[in-house]
């Protein structure tokens, strides 16, 4: 697959998911993003922002499988992944998948279960895989998980652990719209739900494709120093208890790659870097005092970006 046809691909879904969700392109072609990443994308925001309805426009724009988990205090670890049950007919224990073994998953209000339910997407997220009574079973591909939280300030919530927030490609927040977008919303809704309707506009082979050119795009030398310094002094920015893991790091680089060909180039720039350095790094960083706090963390990339030196020679190797 071509850069160009990449292009067109994210065009696709891009139009599709406005027929839906409006005033929100750059949020849209974040998701966009991570899903040619093959990353996950965690959406913090007050509820009733359009988290959900986000989550299922993107969704359904691809023809695959999709389950979606509402996150509620006394779900179970076996809820999530499925568990082995006893068939009296065979006279053994059958496994029962659970509604990860799919390929997007809507983790609905995540932070409303416990952090031992939590702790069910682990090896899901990482690995692409989950095991159950001894046996590891892989996950179709693609496997997505966009999850949804309330602000952890939000009674009945339980903060995800860094390990779990590290495993997130991403993490955006909604927002508020403006006057004329609030307008057109309830115009659009003013009939009916335009997400009823709403088709799949690729196939997920085609999804699968694509997320293996964006692994051709070009990302020069001095482009992942640039990444790299942007990540090394996340360790010594003051107040920070925890930098960005080289996890975090290559997230990054991988998040330009699709970023860059989405807008129709196979090479990445430091512009790239510094659109993406926020929700890419952000969620990653433990701040003393402060945890939780997005707002101080992004704070935080903010002042490395613009302490850092940007590269502006040979962005482009010859080829």
């Amino acid at each position: 697959m071509e850069r160009q046809d990449v292009r067109a691909l994210a065009q696709k879904i891009l139009e599709n998911v406005k027929r839906v969700i409006i005033g929100k392109d750059e949020e849209i072609r974040l998701i966009l993003t991570a899903m040619l990443t093959g990353g996950h994308v965690l959406m913090e925001d007050v509820p009733g922002t359009g988290k959900t309805v986000m989550a299922k426009s993107l969704a359904k724009s691809v023809d695959c499988a999709f389950s979606r988990i509402q996150f509620t205090p006394d779900l179970l670890p076996g809820d999530v992944t499925g568990l082995s049950v006893f068939d009296t007919g065979r006279a053994e224990f059958v496994f029962k998948p659970g509604p990860v073994f799919t390929n997007i998953l809507l983790a609905d209000e995540i932070n409303r279960a416990t952090p031992r339910t939590q702790a069910a997407l682990l090896e899901c997220m990482e690995e692409k895989q989950v095991t159950t009574d001894g046996v590891t079973r892989p996950l179709s591909m693609p496997f997505l998980v966009i999850a949804t939280q309330n602000p952890i300030e939000t009674q009945g919530t339980f903060p995800l652990p860094e390990a779990q927030l590290d495993r997130f490609l991403m993490k955006l927040r909604i927002g508020r719209l403006s006057h004329e977008n609030s307008v057109a919303v309830l115009s659009r809704f003013i009939d009916n739900d335009p997400l009823i309707s709403l088709e799949s506009v690729l196939t997920s082979k085609e999804l699968i494709d694509a997320q293996k050119a964006v692994k051709d795009c070009e990302v020069s030398m001095p482009v992942r120093e640039y990444i790299a310094s942007v990540c090394e002094k996340t360790h010594t920015a003051s107040g920070v208890l925890l930098g960005v893991s080289p996890r975090g790091m290559i997230s990054l680089m991988r998040a330009c790659q699709s970023y860059a060909m989405i807008d129709g180039r196979d090479y990445v720039t430091p512009d790239d870097v510094k659109a993406l350095a926020v929700p890419v790094l952000a969620h990653r960083l433990s701040i003393r005092a402060a945890y939780g706090q997005t707002g101080q963390q992004e704070e935080v990339i903010k002042n490395i970006l613009e302490e850092t030196e940007t590269p502006t020679e040979s962005i482009r190797q010859e080829k």
